[in-house]
């Protein structure tokens, strides 16, 4: 259960920054009198101002909070790959932020019934590399294929490292979260 609350506060976080762009037009709107405070509205409030906080309160469980396993790796290669991935959930974000009206009951459960089935596919797949939370807040991601020190056999996997990872003999220490969800703690220069 513990395991699936984590993965589901990932995905959540993910959608932070759409969250943040929806109440600040539901905000924008009720200044401006285009809306009124009804139950619907209040609920919207409610429901992004707790999606803002949990999202916020998952990243941090997940990448600062929960200790994982540290490994010491060499880096055979890498790739930046975080521009494949943001600019799809970019699309997104202004999809879903833009031209939704919340103030629509219809609306308001569509809007629930997309984010929930995109979680599925988040969850399901394991896309917990696709945040653009992250990368606002400075990390880049990459594909990175790699071994433990002391080992040969190389492995591949995906990789959070805050700014650019630039490495002068390919070592460094990761936390590993889970199997897909590694964060370079610290270059070994």
């Amino acid at each position: 259960m513990k395991k699936f609350i984590k993965n589901a506060l990932l995905y959540i976080s993910a959608f932070v920054p759409m969250y943040v762009l929806v109440l600040v037009k539901l905000i924008v709107e009720l200044i401006n009198d285009n809306l009124h405070f009804n139950v619907l509205n209040t609920l919207n409030l409610v429901t992004l101002l707790l999606l803002i906080i949990s999202g916020a309160f998952g990243l941090w469980w997940n990448v600062c909070a929960e200790k994982g396993q540290t490994l010491n790796i060499e880096i055979i290669s890498k790739k930046n790959t975080t521009d494949q991935h943001f600019f799809g959930y970019f699309s997104l974000f202004v999809f879903f932020a833009i031209p939704l009206d919340l103030s629509l009951v219809s609306a308001y459960c569509v809007y629930v019934l997309v984010l929930i089935m995109i979680g599925v596919v988040y969850i399901n797949n394991s896309l917990y590399y696709i945040n653009p939370f992250l990368n606002l807040l400075g990390y880049n991601f990459y594909d990175v294929t790699y071994r433990v020190v002391g080992q040969e056999n190389e492995k591949t996997t995906k990789m959070f490292f805050r700014g650019d990872l630039n490495l002068k003999d390919g070592k460094c220490s990761v936390k590993v979260k889970n199997q897909h969800f590694y964060f370079v703690e610290k270059k070994k220069d």
